[in-house]
């Protein structure tokens, strides 16, 4: 180690751990059921998202998992209204809560809703000291009117990487979401039903395998620096 170190003179070596795989065994692995929260972007009254925001929360509730879906309905825009307002504190608390999300979204004109992005936009990066979507799992879906299209799950995908969440690989697009519910809102047995599947079977999975090392995983070399340089300066400054 010491003569890999002699390659890298802008390392802080103090600060600079080697990445373990020992480090990436849970001390004790959680035996609650992993806590989804889903959210949808449309409240039409027969909204497609919706419907199939509900359709994964019953195969994820199958899966052994403890879904929760939050109501846009009543949230205001980003910006409009105080933090303190019930609905962005009923998210956020949930945000908190999760351990994993899914986001559903129509595609309209080519992206993903106001409605879906309002949601993700009241979530902050960070609350105090806790992130509330760092680390955490999550799986993208999108409705659209027409011809299947990756527009909408695409662009939840950035905003999942912008969210330091760990978006995992599957996803679905539901392609003319108008004829793939009964009338009753269930979804028909299809290609895309099946595709729902096993989205939701791999979020179930990723979650079980990342939800209680997650802090390491996130854990940055650059962060460690900087709190360390913080903490100096306090230090310093106390002994002024």
């Amino acid at each position: 180690m010491l003569l890999a170190f002699e390659n890298l003179p802008n390392l802080d070596k103090a600060l600079f751990t080697p990445p373990s795989a020992s480090a990436l065994q849970a001390l004790g692995p959680s035996a609650h059921a992993p806590r989804i929260l889903l959210l949808y972007g449309s409240v039409r009254e027969r909204s497609y998202s919706r419907l199939l925001s509900e359709e994964a929360a019953r195969l994820l509730q199958a899966m052994g998992a403890e879904p929760q879906t939050f109501d846009p309905r009543g949230l205001p825009l980003p910006d409009d209204a105080p933090d303190s307002h019930p609905k962005v504190q009923e998210l956020r608390q949930l945000a908190q809560w999760a351990e994993g999300m899914v986001w559903t979204s129509p595609e309209r004109h080519g992206a993903m809703t106001g409605i879906m992005k309002s949601q993700i936009d009241w979530i902050p990066l960070a609350d105090g000291a806790v992130r509330p979507t760092q680390g955490k799992t999550l799986a993208v879906m999108q409705v659209s009117g027409g011809s299947q299209s990756f527009n909408a799950v695409n662009q939840l995908r950035v905003l999942g990487r912008w969210m330091r969440m760990l978006t995992i690989p599957n996803q679905s697009s539901v392609a003319k979401a108008f004829l793939e519910f009964d009338g009753a809102g269930r979804m028909h047995p299809s290609a895309f039903y099946d595709r729902v599947v096993d989205v939701m079977e791999e979020l179930v999975k990723f979650t079980l395998l990342t939800r209680d090392v997650s802090p390491y995983l996130v854990d940055r070399y650059s962060e460690r620096k900087e709190s360390a340089e913080a903490l100096t300066k306090r230090v310093n400054q106390r002994s002024l």
